[in-house]
């Protein structure tokens, strides 16, 4: 058995790209021949994976899945909006759902949970490979109710839970369950359209809240005002703020004239039952991806030079 170094590794991956247990693997395989190594690699479509993994994947799908009182949310990527169409694809990014809910949205032990004969990240590479685009699994996020429900919503759906943007509203109450599913999936399409940031001030992030006051505060002493009246100003325009922001305190788009709160406690009354927003995921594909733009009409005119 050839002595498989370090540097043998290294140099394996340098050249290939690819991960570096596949590399060891490939090296042990050809006995430490290294161009034997990256013919393996290429044969398992792991190389030609690798070669890939420097293209911006902001398109793809976010992936849902609900199982009794637990949900997950996914966003796996690919470079275009094609490949979201694609019917392997589709079943990978499901099957990569149900694992997150095992997995506690871990995404270590997500790439390594083994789905078939394979583990997800092997998946990866090889829908990498037949697909031809580079794919990443971005993100995960798992979320519980106690006693209540976990409802769902998915926005610009093309299969059972994928789409564009995804979300998970937990509801804790006592209530019959379909009357919350009800209402849960309400909220959930709340979510979707107006992306609140916390469910209210409470959490929201202190660092976003201080930038808020600092902002006001700064406008209303430019204009001259005293400090004792820019306090209530900026205790004011925090209100407005929260209104924006706090999930709580939007105006429900199932019926502006109330706030989500108001929506929840009417509802309650019904049930018989309290209700509590426990928590909620929004995921919205792409965001805050930083997405290369191409000059085709550059790219062509290089080409035609060479």
């Amino acid at each position: 058995m050839a002595n498989i170094t370090a540097q043998m590794v290294k140099e394996l991956r340098d050249k290939t790209g690819a991960g570096m247990m596949d590399c060891k693997a490939a090296l042990g395989e050809t006995q430490g021949d290294l161009e034997g190594a990256v013919d393996w690699l290429r044969k398992k479509g792991l190389a030609k994976a690798a070669k890939k993994s420097g293209r911006v994947a902001a398109e793809g799908l976010i992936g849902v899945v609900v199982a009794a009182n637990k949900g997950a949310l996914v966003e796996v990527n690919a470079e275009t909006d094609f490949v979201a169409r694609n019917d392997r694809f589709q079943s990978l990014v499901a099957t990569i759902a149900k694992v997150a809910l095992n997995a506690d949205a871990d995404l270590v032990k997500m790439k390594a949970a083994v789905v078939g004969a394979v583990t997800v990240e092997q998946a990866l590479s090889e829908a990498i490979a037949t697909i031809g685009e580079n794919m990443t699994l971005r993100r995960a996020a798992v979320l519980g109710a106690g006693q209540g429900v976990i409802a769902s919503y998915v926005h610009s759906s093309i299969a059972e839970g994928l789409g564009k943007i995804g979300v998970l509203v937990a509801l804790e109450s006592s209530a019959n369950a379909a009357d919350l599913a009800t209402l849960g999936r309400q909220i959930a399409m709340h979510v979707a359209a107006s992306n609140p940031q916390a469910i209210d001030a409470a959490g929201l992030d202190a660092i976003l809240v201080a930038r808020e006051k600092d902002v006001l505060a700064a406008k209303f002493r430019a204009q001259g005002k005293p400090d004792n009246v820019i306090a209530k100003i900026v205790e004011s325009g925090l209100k407005s703020y929260y209104k924006e922001v706090c999930l709580l305190d939007q105006a429900f788009i199932h019926d502006a004239d109330k706030s989500v709160a108001q929506a929840v406690a009417e509802a309650a009354g019904r049930f018989g039952a309290p209700v509590k927003i426990a928590g909620f995921v929004r995921y919205a594909l792409g965001e805050g991806i930083e997405r290369r733009q191409e000059d085709f009409a550059a790219e062509v005119a290089a080409a035609a030079q060479r």
